[in-house]
């Protein structure tokens, strides 16, 4: 049986490449993208599924579940990549705003999913929940302190989250993901950071999690690409 996997942030970087790779492998993926544009685009360009919806809005979460237990009436993998950070910038000068979705879309969004679909795991006996996080929850750079923060929480809430589920045979992991070739920077407002990891690269990782024996669970994993400066605190 085909597995059923749900990919937010699925049209562009690290999700459309996890999309392009888990489709490759004969899966039955669902992008979900705010933009129904870009989730039109990306259906027609890979051959999956697709979903507009706000990842910071409960309800679009209900509709989406609705949507899968109609059609396909399982799920097997929830990968939580959809985040940004917003604005790159010193902390005093973020807006009020831009530090409340930032705050949404990096770690409210991913919540709302786990509690809308954790649910169906518990009672299927099995499941996967990937949380995409990033390398700002474990170390510090400046001007990413909200985003920081928010990816922070994620890694608490995924270790959480699996010893909460695991006896139920559904696996929780945390990716933190270095940077890449993605819009992260574009979308931030920010000069590009020109690294070698590829988003194919990265998310052949959560491929190949998702692929393990489904008694062998990886509980957080950090992957960059070694030109990636570090600065620690």
């Amino acid at each position: 049986m085909d597995n059923i996997i749900i990919i937010t942030g699925g049209t562009s970087g690290y999700g459309y490449a996890a999309a392009e790779l888990f489709a490759a492998q004969g899966e039955k993926v669902i992008v979900a993208s705010r933009t129904a544009a870009d989730v039109e685009k990306t259906k027609e360009a890979l051959g999956v599924d697709g979903f507009a919806m706000d990842i910071s809005i409960e309800s679009d979460w209900i509709k989406l579940y609705e949507y899968v237990k109609e059609t396909y009436g399982r799920i097997d993998l929830l990968l939580n990549n959809a985040g940004g950070a917003v604005v790159i910038a010193p902390f005093l000068e973020q807006t009020s705003e831009q530090i409340t979705q930032s705050i949404d879309i990096n770690l409210t969004g991913m919540i709302w999913g786990c509690k809308t679909f954790a649910p169906m795991m518990v009672e299927q006996k099995g499941g996967t929940i990937i949380n995409v996080a990033s390398a700002c929850a474990t170390h510090c750079w400046p001007k990413f302190s909200v985003y920081a923060a928010a990816k922070a929480a994620m890694l608490s809430f995924s270790k959480s989250l699996y010893v909460e589920l695991r006896e139920a045979g559904v696996r929780v992991t945390c990716v933190i993901a270095g940077a890449g070739d993605t819009n992260f920077c574009k979308n931030a407002g920010a000069p590009p950071m020109l690294l070698q990891m590829k988003a194919h690269e990265f998310s052949q990782s959560i491929v190949d999690i998702f692929n393990l024996p489904k008694h062998i669970v990886i509980e957080d994993i950090t992957i960059w690409g070694i030109d990636q400066e570090l600065i620690p605190l």
